[in-house]
């Protein structure tokens, strides 16, 4: 059955065809000349339709797009100063391999929302400055000054760099569960805005942010429960 239909669609393709070939053979010397047409980068002509329907269908975004990739810029920025101590601080293996993991992930997508930003114009967070422990100029504040959901504090992130062994094991997953939660409290912020996550780069990211970082989350009260003196942070 569904062969049967596709030859007379074509049939009626043929046909139409043959019609149209017909018209433009008796309208050539009346007919003006053809419009340029635009050439998408493939080399493909677009027909004026063709070329509507494609502007049409650009992916918009909304000013709380372009906050939610400038804050999870600083927010990131600030996962890796964590986990660039565990190579040196940390007791455990898998802590030290958790680490390398995550930092490998957060650098990918600044690189990422970096490039988003970039090709629409929009301001890319200073991501260069060191911690600071005052409190100010910290990676993952956002473009007023105030903290992003689940940043360190300036004293726990003082207290993660004095730990070492058990004790910084202990301290990395608190914190970085707690980093992760605020990850995915600006999703949820970003998707309570009417309007914003239309554009389909910036809400497959923020749904991706959400998948990872929930199950990063369930692997991190894994291995905290089985730290010394280690509870699973809620």
């Amino acid at each position: 059955m569904r062969f049967r239909l596709r030859i007379e669609a074509l049939g009626m393709f043929a046909t139409f065809a043959t019609f149209a070939l017909a018209a433009c053979s008796t309208s050539t010397q009346q007919s003006a000349p053809a419009p340029v047409r635009p050439i998408t980068t493939e080399g493909t002509i677009l027909t004026p339709a063709a070329q509507a329907k494609a502007d049409s269908g650009r992916p918009r975004y909304t000013a709380a797009d372009v906050r939610f990739m400038q804050g999870m810029i600083g927010h990131h920025t600030q996962a890796l100063t964590m986990v660039a101590l565990a190579p040196t601080h940390g007791g455990r293996a898998d802590v030290r391999v958790l680490a390398e993991r995550i930092g490998v992930s957060q650098r990918d997508e600044i690189a990422l929302m970096r490039s988003w930003l970039v090709a629409r114009n929009e301001t890319v967070p200073d991501t260069s400055a060191s911690h600071d422990h005052a409190g100010m100029s910290m990676p993952g504040m956002d473009m007023a000054g105030s903290m992003m959901p689940g940043m360190l504090s300036a004293a726990q992130m003082t207290q993660l760099e004095r730990a070492t062994g058990p004790e910084f094991d202990r301290l990395f997953l608190t914190f970085m569960i707690q980093h992760h939660q605020g990850a995915i409290t600006m999703v949820s912020q970003l998707l309570a805005v009417p309007g914003a996550a239309g554009n389909v780069d910036i809400y497959r990211f923020a749904a991706d942010v959400n998948v990872d970082q929930t199950t990063e989350i369930n692997r991190m009260r894994v291995m905290l429960a089985a730290t010394p003196s280690g509870t699973p942070s809620r």
